[in-house]
């Protein structure tokens, strides 16, 4: 199983906020077990989607040269559910940015329909101090191509979109 939960980036402010979309789909083989007969995507999923977001958004402030992990959710909230069809919407606000980590306020949306609210905090790690194990995480931001979910308009020929051209 990847372990990657959004599915691509439709906003990105460096620094400030981002949104990206999670499109949830019965091909999906935890939605078989969670729950059978009526499969909702598991609020821990959706935790992880708006941590990705929140921590893509925090890395990407420091250029991905910090190795970003998630340190604890201070406050989460669930309101509803999100089932196949449904698009989840992330969106983290970054709040605090700190040598140690940051935090960000976040939020999961279907549609209009607030599902989750709630923070997450992130730490900074020295990879020399975690076990002696190198984390590269700018090499696995790309290697896995994760900064292609931050090409946010892209047009149909596959190019980028120039976001300042002023074309829908």
């Amino acid at each position: 199983m990847r372990w990657i939960w959004i599915d691509r980036f439709v906003e990105f402010a460096d620094g400030s906020h981002a949104k990206a979309i999670k499109n949830i789909t019965l091909a999906e083989d935890h939605l078989h077990d969670h729950f059978p007969g009526f499969p909702v995507m598991p609020p821990s999923l959706m935790l992880e989607g708006m941590a990705q977001t929140g921590g893509i958004l925090l890395g990407k402030v420091n250029d991905f040269n910090k190795v970003v992990i998630l340190a604890k959710v201070p406050r989460m909230t669930y309101h509803s559910w999100a089932i196949p069809g449904d698009t989840l919407t992330y969106t983290a606000k970054l709040i605090d940015v700190r040598d140690e980590g940051g935090m960000v306020e976040a939020t999961a949306h279907v549609g209009d329909r607030l599902v989750a609210e709630g923070e997450i905090v992130f730490a900074h790690v020295n990879e020399n101090v975690a076990g002696g194990v190198r984390i590269d995480q700018k090499n696995f931001v790309f290697s896995m191509r994760l900064l292609g979910v931050m090409d946010v308009g892209k047009a149909g020929d596959g190019a980028k979109e120039d976001p300042t051209s002023g074309n829908p």
